[in-house]
């Protein structure tokens, strides 16, 4: 059978047109990270929030005023539980690079009994870093000042990054979909309708995603930690933090936190219990994989592993860990999108996903 070489031409030519469109993107991202990173981290949020807002609107409570009390309320219940969560964290996490480590070391050392010689000269070269990085500060008046500078700098960005979130955020709850509809009117009516669909189903997406991955890494996050603490694992609850938060990348954040949990485990009670922990990660990524994200995120993430793996290292590649936060649920709605594309169904009864709620 011939081969049709210029429709595979025209897919590869496509496909290269996508790449060099995606590594566009995340220079321009790059560029004008300040005022886009809010613009989509916000989001996230909305997703969570939006109900809230909606339901007091029921509750004839005025939109703005609506808006305002659903702000603060999940500033409040958010900021909280990311202060609490972080502090928690990056108090002990120089005792968990510590014990990781060591149960590098612990493992090398088992391995070399066997096989004489054996070393990862890239593990140690990236512990020396982290190390470096977290537990061995520079040193020096002018070292310091560089890096007093570089922290004020950066300190500054990240206050107004956060503050333009919540004015974003404000504006999301308050008018979303007036919003929508306000870029919508740029373009030639006839696409009108088809666009406001695809902006529905790719919202719908992305409310879905986030409450679906939030519900699946704590889950992990608890059974793990109340696992660990079973066990008699020290630092046991901020590596349950770790989890939940490394739950938030599909499969590439299960599969680190729970090394990283093996090693500590291997560092400070031994390889009995190590291997306790071992099977304790494995049984819950089962319960992960075969119960929780197919009953949850199955309508969702349409995904083959495999590209979960590769979008979540691309998006690491070109914007470190935003890229990779925010790639599941780039491909996820881009699949989507292409779906609706094809079926050609732009009515507003087309959109199976949800609606962006209107403002």
């Amino acid at each position: 059978m011939s081969t049709d070489w210029p429709r595979v031409g025209r897919l590869a030519w496509s496909a290269l047109g996508v790449l060099a469109l995606m590594v566009v993107a995340g220079l321009l991202l790059r560029e004008l990270a300040l005022v886009v990173i809010p613009l989509i981290l916000a989001l996230f949020p909305a997703t969570l929030l939006m109900p809230v807002t909606r339901l007091l609107e029921g509750w004839k409570v005025p939109r703005t005023l609506a808006a305002v009390l659903t702000l603060l309320g999940g500033l409040l219940l958010l900021g909280g539980i990311a202060a609490g969560t972080v502090t928690l964290v990056v108090t002990q996490l120089p005792d968990i690079v510590d014990s990781a480590g060591e149960g590098i070391d612990g493992l090398e050392e088992q391995v070399r009994r066997v096989v004489p010689g054996f070393e990862v000269p890239a593990l140690d070269e990236l512990r020396q870093r982290i190390q470096k990085q977290i537990l061995d500060p520079d040193e020096g008046a002018s070292a310091a000042a560089t890096q007093f500078l570089r922290m004020t700098l950066g300190a500054v960005e990240v206050v107004a990054g956060v503050l333009l979130l919540v004015v974003i955020l404000f504006f999301y709850l308050k008018g979303g979909r007036s919003l929508a509809e306000g870029f919508v009117g740029f373009v030639a009516p006839a696409s009108r309708v088809r666009i406001m669909v695809l902006a529905e189903e790719a919202w719908g997406t992305l409310g879905a995603y986030f409450r679906g991955q939030l519900l699946v890494a704590l889950v992990d996050a608890v059974f793990i930690g109340v696992g660990l603490l079973l066990l008699g694992v020290p630092l046991a609850l901020p590596l349950a933090v770790l989890v939940f938060f490394g739950g938030l990348f599909p499969i590439v954040g299960a599969v680190a936190t729970g090394a990283l949990a093996v090693l500590v485990a291997f560092a400070d009670a031994g390889p009995g219990v190590a291997l306790g922990v071992a099977g304790l990660v494995l049984a819950v990524q089962q319960l992960e994989g075969n119960v929780l994200e197919p009953l949850i995120l199955s309508n969702v993430i349409d995904l083959n592993p495999l590209t979960i793996i590769l979008v979540i290292t691309l998006g690491a590649v070109v914007l470190g860990v935003l890229g990779a936060f925010l790639a599941v649920p780039t491909a996820a709605i881009a699949k989507k999108l292409v779906v609706r594309l094809r079926e050609g169904d732009y009515t507003q009864e087309g959109a199976s996903m949800g609606r962006v709620q209107r403002g």
